[in-house]
């Protein structure tokens, strides 16, 4: 199977080392950076030393950049296409890739920023305007990029309302240390990733303040609710978040070491500001960025989102961390599935 990767950051590059490390398969990887420099270099080194150092590249993958090849030109020679990329240059490649007549799928989990006082959209939302004839979908689910470049265990989800497309990412990437599941509820998988990193922010939080498990357990079952809440309103299926995408990304992005998200949660209840905390980290967090569009959705719905909109103060320091505690366990009693 020919598989163009477009974007070589950390997600991207896992991708394309266990696409074309299986044994056995036929894949013809070729994985894309935008910067030449970048490319040039793991040409060389062959290792991703930028986003996955110590990682070996195998020596069936192909590298390109963009003084060698287009991504529309890319496009045309594959069977399936993935966009690396975070959610705000989605726009702009798929805009690219328009025409593509092969199956598609992102990795980006968030909200696009709004301008002009709109509001932020999901990818499928954004493939809808730009590229609404390209046959589209996103691979997601609990999995960070350095485990699945070690070929370490995971399972992922292959969301798309389309059987080609959902068939083309299992062929792609399902083996023996990476498993994936189809589901053709793409709505409810892009709100699970969407919204887990906003959770993952107040999780950090929690447990930088050291409130204890018991907190921990609350605000991830609490937070879940939540994310169901409004998928459902966005016409996802309520099953879809105890799934991988949902139960499983949110457990995932909450509690583990490598989530950058988490780690701007602990950078504020140590005392940084969002500007610092997110300097600190070197890379993207999605949720820093997606919070305060998931609010807003939300009250355009008239849905309440308590735990994420406390984010939402407290990343524009509207709120301490003492107090965004004292604001969530200050609220009315209410019923457990309201």
């Amino acid at each position: 199977m020919k598989i163009v990767v477009i974007g070589a950051g950390a997600w991207g590059t896992a991708l394309a080392v266990s696409a074309a490390g299986q044994a056995g398969t036929r894949h013809q990887v070729t994985l894309w950076a935008r910067d030449a420099a970048q490319a040039a270099a793991m040409q060389t080194t062959q290792e991703n030393r930028r986003y996955l150092a110590g990682v070996a590249l195998p020596a069936t993958l192909r590298l390109m950049g963009p003084l060698q090849a287009g991504v529309d030109a890319l496009a045309a020679g594959a069977e399936l296409v993935v966009l690396a990329t975070p959610v705000a240059g989605l726009r702009g490649l798929l805009a690219q890739l328009a025409d593509c007549r092969v199956p598609l799928a992102w990795l980006c989990k968030g909200f696009e920023p709004g301008v002009a006082g709109s509001v932020g959209l999901m990818a499928h939302e954004i493939q809808s305007q730009v590229a609404p004839a390209v046959l589209a979908g996103a691979l997601s689910g609990p999995s960070f990029a350095l485990e699945v470049a070690r070929g370490q265990p995971t399972a992922l989800v292959a969301a798309s309302p389309h059987l080609a497309v959902r068939q083309a990412l299992v062929a792609a990437f399902h083996g023996p240390a990476l498993r994936v599941y189809a589901n053709d509820d793409l709505v409810g998988v892009e709100v699970g990733g969407a919204v887990k990193n906003v959770l993952a922010i107040a999780t950090g939080l929690c447990d930088g303040l050291n409130l204890g498990l018991n907190a921990r357990a609350a605000l991830i079952t609490r937070g879940l609710t939540e994310m169901t809440r409004l998928g459902v309103a966005l016409g996802a299926r309520a099953e879809t978040f105890m799934g991988l995408s949902g139960l499983g990304d949110l457990v995932l992005t909450a509690t583990g070491s490598l989530s950058r998200n988490r780690q701007v949660g602990l950078a504020l209840a140590a005392g940084q500001s969002c500007a610092q905390a997110v300097a600190s980290l070197g890379h993207v967090a999605e949720g820093v960025y997606s919070a305060r569009t998931v609010v807003e959705r939300a009250r355009q719905l008239g849905l309440e989102m308590p735990i994420a909109q406390t984010v939402v103060a407290l990343l524009d320091g509207e709120l301490l961390a003492a107090d965004a505690v004292a604001r969530l366990m200050g609220r009315e009693p209410t019923g457990e599935t309201a």
